[in-house]
């Protein structure tokens, strides 16, 4: 079973119709002082555990929500019980709001996050013991540093495998901690710029990336998979229209997941990640898209010219 743990979150997400370059002086970054007007605005459902979830309940894979959410979280659970998507586990903190992000998507797919944490800040005290066993794996979606190890050293102490999602706690989390996620977990996953930053932090990178297998998602070109000295380019999977990138790579992650769950290999578990987030990206937010297995399943021999099972 697949225990997807992240934060559940209401996002604000925004365009700005130019490029972040062109107003950043690259000699003057330790005094940035800049506001954008912004062309579109909505407030959306989020989350890395809440997107995750909601695309593999299109996937039809089974998996436990494993998280926290706040007083707020009354509108968003009825979406999900819409989804028949079970919120035994997830868990509300009556004294906080739900963790709420604040997205400005610039012409060219740059992002600019804030994010408040709120009340998954409380994912640091949930007993993974009493959701998971051994033969379970547990996606380690971002929850803010402290939570995130909390999770990753439980996993550790229960031999429970996991895949590290650590990007959006770069920020925050120490070199040491880093080094001991990266050095345990089975999956690394990280866009290229989050793991070139991640190869910068751990001296010893090479021999901890060896073992695992390191997943690099870049956009538009696709997603690059190592494991062994073996590497496996996934051409991304071209959407009907570009609207909107957020949630594209909990889209991506969560099709990932679904390929691991029925036991597919790296390139084609890759595959189903790149048609996932294909549907994501069509849609103004992470959980617009709906597709059919029937529809999923078309567009996939439509990229990669074969039949897939789901």
């Amino acid at each position: 079973m697949i225990i997807v743990t992240g934060t559940i979150a209401y996002d604000y997400i925004m365009d700005f119709p130019g490029s972040f370059g062109d107003h950043i002086l690259p000699h003057q970054t330790h005094k940035i002082n800049l506001s954008f007007n912004v062309s579109r605005f909505a407030r959306r459902r989020g989350g890395t555990a809440g997107n995750v979830s909601y695309t593999l309940s299109l996937l039809k894979t089974p998996h436990i929500l494993f998280s926290v959410a706040g007083k707020d979280f009354g509108a968003y659970k009825k979406e999900f019980q819409k989804f028949n998507i079970s919120l035994d586990n997830v868990f509300i903190d009556k004294t906080n709001y739900t963790s709420t992000g604040f997205a400005m998507t610039d012409r060219n797919d740059n992002q600019i996050w804030g994010y408040f944490l709120g009340a998954s800040e409380k994912i640091g005290s949930l007993s993974l013991k009493k959701v998971a066993t051994k033969k379970d794996f547990v996606l380690i979606g971002p929850s803010g540093a402290k939570e995130s190890m909390s999770l990753v050293k439980q996993c550790v102490k229960l031999d429970i495998q996991y895949m590290l999602d650590p990007g959006f706690i770069l920020t925050e989390i120490s070199n040491n901690d880093l080094e001991f996620g990266v050095g345990h977990c089975s999956y690394l996953i990280g866009n290229d710029y989050e793991i070139t930053l991640i190869k910068k932090r751990i001296k010893k990178w090479k021999g901890l990336f060896k073992s695992r297998s390191i997943i690099t998602t870049l956009g538009e070109k696709g997603s690059l998979i190592e494991k062994d000295g073996i590497k496996y380019y996934i051409k991304a999977e071209k959407p009907k229209k570009v609207i909107d990138p957020t949630g594209a790579g909990d889209a991506w992650r969560a099709g990932f997941l679904a390929g691991l769950e029925k036991g597919y290999d790296l390139k084609i578990c890759g595959q189903i990640g790149a048609v996932a987030a294909s549907f994501a990206i069509e849609h103004y937010g992470s959980q617009e898209h709906k597709f059919t297995i029937k529809g999923f399943k078309n567009r996939y021999r439509q990229t990669y010219g074969s039949l897939i099972e789901l």
